[in-house]
């Protein structure tokens, strides 16, 4: 089986690790962080001390990053480490413009692929995420169905593209659903009420991604993602919405938990 070094062992990295070595591939993991590596090295990953070292006999590299900044650091690193032959896939949320300054650096001889992924913690975990791939995925795609079912977006790019729509989306209805929470309270509406009828309309899946208590992303990671949806096109409601979640990631109690927090910001925080 492919020799495979996972970049990024965060909320969604290590459980995407870890399917893969539940699957049987030699596995090599890297965290800038180095004790997040420790459960996966006790299932029989081995650690690296650094992305070069990670990547050198790998013949597949996968990173899972937080975000475009972090994905040069270690582009930094790995790409003169890379060798001829061997597929890296870049499956952070970073957005197209990031994947093709990568593909500018990445050596003659080496495949990128573009694979974000649709789902949260609790999918990762039970590798049933939604893999959306661009670029040529093909020496690659029995690597990606580990972690869930893989749709084909296009050319390089287009996953990470699609990405960023999908996750603008959901972030932008759970604000909308926060929103319609805080004026069902202004006029004086059961909660409850309010709750059940929205979740039963169009809005139903940003309500139940409002109140949920089991998966996990961060209302910073939520403004790195609008804030690169902003910078691609003209978008006042996202804008809005980003100006939510700017709110809410100030807080350094609520920055890093999940954006169900945020609801609670954007539903209570009084106007100035």
């Amino acid at each position: 089986m492919e020799k495979i070094a996972f970049l990024g062992l965060g909320r969604m990295g290590e459980p995407m690790a870890r399917q893969l070595r539940l699957a049987g591939h030699p596995l090599t993991v890297w965290n800038r962080t180095s004790e997040k590596a420790d459960a996966l090295v006790a299932e029989g990953a081995t650690a690296a001390a650094t992305p070069a070292d990670a990547v050198r006999e790998a013949d597949v590299v996968i990173t899972m990053l937080a975000g475009p900044d972090a994905l040069r650091e270690v582009a930094d690193a790995v790409v003169p480490a890379l060798r001829p032959g061997t597929h890296w896939v870049e499956m952070s949320t970073v957005g197209p413009d990031a994947v093709r300054e990568l593909a500018s650096r990445v050596p003659d001889g080496v495949t990128l692929v573009d694979a974000p992924v649709m789902g949260s913690t609790d999918r990762a975990a039970a590798g049933r995420l939604g893999v959306l791939a661009g670029g040529e995925a093909a020496g690659v795609e029995h690597v990606l169905a580990r972690f869930g079912p893989v749709t084909r977006t296009g050319a390089l790019g287009t996953g990470a593209a699609l990405k960023l729509v999908v996750n603008t989306a959901v972030i932008g209805g759970v604000a909308l659903a926060a929103e319609a929470m805080r004026l069902a309270a202004a006029l004086g509406v059961d909660e409850g009420t309010a709750r059940g009828a929205l979740a039963a309309g169009p809005l139903g899946g940003a309500v139940a991604r409002a109140f949920a208590t089991d998966v996990h992303f961060g209302s910073d990671l939520a403004v790195k993602d609008l804030t690169l949806a902003a910078e691609a096109a003209q978008l006042p409601l996202v804008g809005a919405a980003l100006a939510h979640f700017e709110t809410a990631a100030a807080d350094p109690d609520v920055a890093h938990e999940d954006i169900a927090r945020a609801v609670t910001h954007i539903r209570t925080r009084r106007d100035t």
